[in-house]
């Protein structure tokens, strides 16, 4: 298994980039993963997108259809929507900018310069390159091919010709930002006037229509109630009869579908200037551990704004906060933890996770095989209180041309055949990895609890060490060894009776201060005897 050495890489790629990226290459050489026995979780999905198809399915319900708004609009957009508001509302909104394309030369000294890191330059790879440069400029070449075509002009590798735009051509590295005239849409809105101006004579009336997409804003900083990028249901109706009285029916008849049987709706004293006055509303739905939340606002569009994209009928607007929703579904009081929860969340394994990952290390992975672990397993339980010293033939058979016979053994005086912990189960309860017997001690408390609510892995040390046995026997019958001998006394960890536990789990347990205790007399003892026709 590759494990990435990252310091020792690090390292590498500050002597040398070129040549870490190279050699760092051998490293990604898996056999692959899809379709392999890891490869059998369920995949598990974002609670935000979770809502955000609710949305889709509810608003589908409810008769509106589907349109995807433009993410990027103009700045000029704003204006129209918000009049002497608007320097105000683009102070919340971040413009694109780009690089310009330098006009780059090809000079004496850069065709030395070239030449000296091993560039055999003739006149017509100057040519070719000077093409490539001029067409990088005019836009006929994308940024993602210029090294490529570097390369070709040339015909030299691509990591010469990153070492070339680096050290001959530094106009590429002093290059600064410019800003246009576009933005990242920081309210639908900004969006929906541009699609009703083009559809408000294409559908009947009423449109319904709706979008739930990414609404991007310029925090100072993102905090418990405040997200630079968070997803937005929003909708309008376009209707000559359309009213506000509308604005409360559609989010009470939403907004229930998620469960929020308790609504109150607040007329807001100063309207945004896209709305007319006293129209705008906002919605607040109660949770009982946040109190009452908001989730939505309401209000119909300005007919100033309608008319400066030509719009001739009323539209009501209304905008949900996607992840205000899920906040207040699931009592969340920091909105990062919803939308990054890998960041933000805390770390939560459940038990039935965490017993998904703990596992048999070694088996036979052959009929043979699991035909002399069934053998040992049914041995031991048909003998388990069998006085010793004792040895029971569990398998008497032949393979790979040979005699094999497999004996469970206790040679020790005065005991039974196996010990009391061989029967073992591994469960999880609460985070913590136990091993409990099939009954009894019910007076521990660790032992209760993982029988009252704990999650079992339904394997026992008794299943485990008779697969570790089988895969012994398998291997010394390929390697022509004659016999073979396992013995497990006391268990005081998984290893000891052949389990094993992946690193994400045990990474968890660790982190969450819990503990692992399998501890238990197993006294299984195997052996076998290997002979030639």
């Amino acid at each position: 298994m590759v494990r990435i050495n990252v310091k020792e890489i690090e390292e590498k790629a500050r002597e040398s980039f070129e040549r870490a990226w190279l050699e760092t290459a051998e490293l990604l050489k898996g056999k692959g993963v899809l379709g392999s026995e890891r490869d059998i979780c369920k995949g598990r999905s974002h609670v935000v997108m979770d809502v955000v198809e609710r949305f889709r399915q509810v608003f589908l319900e409810l008769g509106f259809i589907e349109v995807i708004n433009p993410l990027v609009v103009e700045e000029i957009d704003v204006y129209k929507q918000y009049g002497l508001e608007a320097p105000a509302i683009l102070d919340r909104c971040y413009y694109l900018a780009s690089l310009p394309r330098p006009d780059v030369g090809l000079s004496t000294d850069k065709i030395e310069q070239m030449k000296a890191l091993g560039v055999a330059l003739d006149d017509e790879r100057v040519r070719r390159l000077q093409t490539v440069l001029h067409d990088y400029k005019k836009g006929r070449v994308s940024g993602d091919d210029l090294v490529e075509k570097v390369a070709e002009a040339l015909l030299v590798e691509d990591t010469l010709s990153m070492k070339i735009l680096d050290e001959v051509f530094p106009e590429f590295k002093e290059l600064k930002p410019q800003a246009s005239n576009l933005i990242l849409r920081s309210h639908m809105t900004s969006a929906w006037f541009q699609t009703l101006s083009v559809l408000q004579h294409k559908l009947r009336h009423p449109i319904k229509l709706f979008s739930v997409g990414i609404r991007v804003r310029r925090e100072q900083q993102e905090d418990s109630t405040h997200l630079r990028v968070h997803f937005g249901a929003s909708s309008v109706i376009l209707d000559e009869e359309v009213s506000v009285e509308d604005g409360k029916l559609l989010a009470t008849k939403i907004l229930s579908s998620f469960g929020f049987s308790e609504l109150k709706f607040k007329q807001k004293e100063v309207t945004a200037k896209y709305y007319a006055p006293k129209t705008e509303y906002e919605v607040f739905g109660y949770n009982e551990k946040l109190g009452w939340v908001e989730l939505a606002n309401f209000g119909l569009y300005s007919p100033v704004a309608l008319a400066r994209y030509g719009i001739e009928y009323p539209v009501l607007n209304l905008g949900i906060g996607v992840e205000r929703v899920v906040a207040a579904l699931y009592g969340f009081s920091d909105i990062r933890e919803v939308e990054y929860p890998q960041f933000y969340g805390e770390w939560k394994l459940s038990d039935g996770e965490l017993a998904s990952m703990i596992y048999v290390d070694k088996k036979p992975f052959e009929r043979l095989g699991f035909k002399i672990a069934d053998s040992i397993v049914k041995c031991i339980e048909d003998n388990k209180d069998a006085p010793s010293p004792c040895e029971i033939v569990a398998f008497d058979g032949e393979a790979y041309g040979k005699k094999v016979r497999v004996m469970v053994y206790e040679h020790d005086p005065g005991v039974k055949l196996v010990g009391p912990a061989a029967f073992n189960v591994v469960y999880v309860v609460d985070g913590n990895v136990v091993g409990i017997p099939p009954k009894g001690m019910d007076d521990v408390e660790i032992v209760r609890m993982a029988r009252e609510r704990g999650i079992s892995t339904g394997i026992r040390y008794l299943d485990a060490i008779a697969s570790l046995c089988a895969y012994e026997i398998i291997k010394a019958l390929k390697q022509g060894d004659k016999e073979v001998n396992v013995r497990i006394r006391i268990a005081k960890q998984l290893s000891d009776v052949n389990l094993g536990i992946e690193d994400v789990a045990l990474n968890y347990i660790s982190s969450k201060r819990k503990r692992i205790d399998i501890r238990g007399p197993v006294f299984i003892g195997v052996k076998a005897a290997i002979q030639d026709e």
